[in-house]
């Protein structure tokens, strides 16, 4: 193929397929939405659609057209892919992050593509770091609030406050105010769903990670998050 030999072709491709697992793994960690499959099919895709820009739209292919309009189509066409990594609970959004890193993937996949090695393995070690070290830098500005919004999904059943205002008390977070939502048929579990949102006071030095396990061995819970959470 013009331009791009077939070796070349085969050590982009296993590059933009190295540089989107490392990325995705660290999503599957988190159990995202997203996770190790999905971004290294978005990075390979990527690359590959750079590849087939570059080597079938130029040189001595006889066939011209805009390499550049070919690629852009894969940013707006990701768009699509990370809108369904989010969603909705309550007054929080979470999937944010995981829509950025699959944007960010495929952008390393273009970046691989057109050959720019470089520049692709520095935006992944970016990516990774942000990912890994400001995780623990978003818990700690969290914990150093004095009020955060608690949104959790539950079966809807008698005692069930109780059992969660224990789980609070027990780790020093006390209850400002109560938010109820309609309930919601659920086949699989053959009751109702209902969504709670707790205003709660946290106490210095709060471990957010434990309360909510903790939170999430109540029965009949299904999930529990921080307003505002992501990834």
């Amino acid at each position: 193929m013009p331009g791009i030999s077939t070796l070349d072709m085969v050590i982009r491709l296993l590059l933009a397929g190295v540089l989107g697992g490392l990325v995705g793994h660290e999503r599957e960690r988190h159990n995202r939405p997203a996770g190790l499959r999905t971004h290294v099919l978005v990075c390979l895709g990527s690359t590959l659609v750079m590849i087939v820009s570059v080597a079938g739209f130029g040189g001595d292919t006889g066939v011209r057209g805009d390499q550049a309009r070919i690629a852009a189509q894969v940013i707006s066409g990701i768009g699509f892919l990370g809108a369904g990594t989010i969603m909705r609970q309550g007054s929080a959004v979470r999937g944010l992050t995981t829509a950025a890193s699959l944007w960010v993937v495929a952008a390393v996949g273009l970046a691989v593509g057109i050959g720019l090695y470089e520049a692709a393995a520095v935006a992944t070690v970016f990516v990774l770091l942000s990912l890994y070290l400001l995780t623990g830098v978003e818990e700690y500005l969290a914990r150093s609030r004095c009020k955060k919004l608690l949104l959790i999904r539950a079966v809807d059943q008698p005692g069930l406050l109780g059992r969660i205002g224990q789980v609070l008390g027990d780790h020093g977070v006390s209850i400002a105010s109560i938010s109820l939502s309609d309930a919601h048929l659920m086949g699989s579990h053959k009751a109702e769903t209902v969504i709670i949102e707790l205003l709660v006071n946290i106490p210095a030095g709060f471990n957010s990670h434990n309360l909510l396990q903790q939170l999430l061995l109540v029965p009949g819970m299904l999930e529990v998050s921080w307003e505002g959470e992501t990834g």
